[in-house]
């Protein structure tokens, strides 16, 4: 799956020819991943069956509020459920006879049909950041994003090769109102990539015209019988789904569009101190959530979200990278393969302010966690800063060179005829080398993964070059992507519709930045 600019090629040999090969850019975009490793569980069938019980009492006993939303009411008093006010009590059993008709693999299009997306089963599909207000970069510092940033976001999401997925709001442009920021975004994800990408939920209104908008580009009848959106709505935990969001749900469902059922999960404020705690309460709220979907259309696509981080006791700070949130995320995905659904949780999360030290070891152990969970769609694996507030242009391309390394995990180990290698050390024998055998000659190119960013290079060459560290190797990247980015082609009558679309939604009311 490609989609390469012709790449420079030196007609010099050997060493330089190899150079030329490694320094030329390309657009190749790397297929999702589809695991070839085994899962890791920490929970036994005895500890799930007691979660799973308890999350059941939770729906009846405890129940979950729906507030300002009447439909949803109805919908659950047909279908069973006890409701007294706002509060729904669900009978035990009926939440998940309801998740059953929710598909556990689905595919995302994306109007690239090369770069479609399988999310569920063995495969792990990787999206950037989303929702942060703020952007930082070495030359700019930290500061409130625009569109502008907005835009190179997106670009750099389309060159990255291991990223898989366009996202959704890579960052939040606040030099444009409210009400209309959806309409550029939306429009940047479709023109500037042709990767899949994620609908707005800031009002069902704004879901609805996310629906439009992918009816110009894919066509009215595509977007009716296929998934070309995926889109994360938030439940407010403890057990509280509100309007804004599951009206944004009511759109999609309807729609047969796909949405992420994502508890906000801060250990200690929104759920329990204790893990099994905590997933008991992340599984009562994204049944609830999926069921509902099932109530608006049976057999809508969702996935079984789990946004966790635990909290630090002395300030309130959440915290990332922590085992806590491991064994939840561990957890969490061993409950979504019981439930049947596709699991979505990880991320290159950190509480640095900075693309440091601190940040490199959280993020490392969050992106791990990740691949080892069974996630099948990873929001936030690249750019993410200071708890989510911000996005790091230079963190965002060194994230992005280090979900190759998922890949490669995700390979497992290749135990081929060529793999075993017994030529290779039968010439070789005793005391020799391998650097020049055949089977080295043979698969040297493709036998390690590669850094497109990460300096190796002996000390006096580094010194030589001006002693960079990662951030600043990372901000030269992301200027010579962002000098070399070429969009991918679009209709020019697709372009204009979508253009006047966004101009007639835009002047038919005025801004609003609250």
């Amino acid at each position: 799956m490609t989609d390469t600019t012709t790449r420079r090629r030196a007609r010099s040999g050997g060493g330089a020819a190899r150079r030329a090969e490694r320094s030329a850019v390309s657009f190749e975009t790397a297929r999702f991943i589809t695991r070839k490793i085994p899962d890791y569980e920490v929970l036994g069938d005895e500890a799930l069956d007691i979660i799973e019980a308890n999350a059941e009492t939770v729906l009846e006993e405890v129940g979950v509020n729906f507030v300002n939303n009447p439909g949803a009411l109805q919908r659950w008093r047909d279908a069973g459920a006890d409701v007294r006010g706002e509060r729904v009590h669900i009978p035990r059993g009926l939440a998940r006879k309801l998740c059953a008709t929710a598909p556990s693999q689905f595919t995302q299009h994306a109007r690239n049909s090369e770069r479609n997306v399988e999310i569920g089963g063995r495969n792990l599909v990787l999206a950037p950041i989303y929702g942060p207000p703020f952007v930082r970069d070495m030359a700019g510092g930290r500061r409130y994003a625009t569109m502008a940033d907005f835009e190179k976001f997106v670009k750099l999401g389309y060159m990255s090769k291991w990223l898989h997925h366009s996202g959704g709001t890579v960052c939040e442009p606040t030099d444009i109102a409210v009400n209309k920021r959806h309409l550029d975004m939306l429009r940047a994800h479709m023109t500037l990539s042709d990767k899949p990408f994620m609908g707005s939920v800031t009002e069902p209104s704004r879901a609805r015209d996310s629906v439009e908008m992918c009816e110009i580009l894919f066509g009215k009848e595509f977007v009716a019988q296929n998934a070309v959106m995926t889109s994360l709505i938030n439940i407010n935990s403890p057990l509280t789904f509100d309007d804004v969001m599951m009206g944004a749900l009511e759109v999609y469902a309807e729609a047969g569009q796909a949405c992420i059922i994502s508890p906000f999960i801060v250990g200690g404020a929104m759920a329990p101190v204790s893990i099994a705690g905590t997933l008991t309460q992340v599984l009562a709220e994204v049944m609830a959530g999926v069921a509902y979907s099932q109530l608006v259309r049976p057999g809508a696509p969702v996935i079984f979200g789990a946004f966790v981080a635990s909290i630090d006791m002395n300030s309130g700070a959440p915290t990332f990278g922590t085992p806590e949130a491991s064994h939840i995320t561990y957890g969490a995905g061993q409950l979504a393969r019981r439930l049947g659904l596709p699991f979505r949780s990880a991320g290159s999360f950190c509480g640095s302010k900075l693309p440091d030290a601190q940040a490199a070891y959280e993020t490392a152990n969050s992106l791990n966690m990740g691949l080892f969970s069974g996630v099948n769609f990873m929001l936030h694996a690249c750019g993410w800063l200071e708890g989510g507030l911000v996005a790091s242009f230079e963190k965002f391309v060194m994230d992005a060179d280090q979900l190759g390394t998922l890949h490669q995990l995700a390979r497992g180990i290749d135990m081929s005829e060529d793999a075993q290698a017994m030529d290779a050390i039968r010439e070789v024998g005793p005391g020799g080398h391998y650097l020049g055998c055949a089977h080295t000659q043979a698969n040297f190119k493709s036998a390690f993964w590669k850094t497109d960013l990460l300096d190796y290079k002996p000390f006096e060459t580094w010194e030589d070059e001006g002693g960079r560290d990662t951030q600043a190797l990372a901000a030269a990247r992301v200027e010579k992507l962002m000098a070399t980015y070429q969009a991918p082609e679009l209709d020019p009558a697709i372009a204009e519709a979508l253009d006047a679309y966004v101009d007639r939604k835009k002047t038919a009311e005025p801004d609003a930045f609250m």
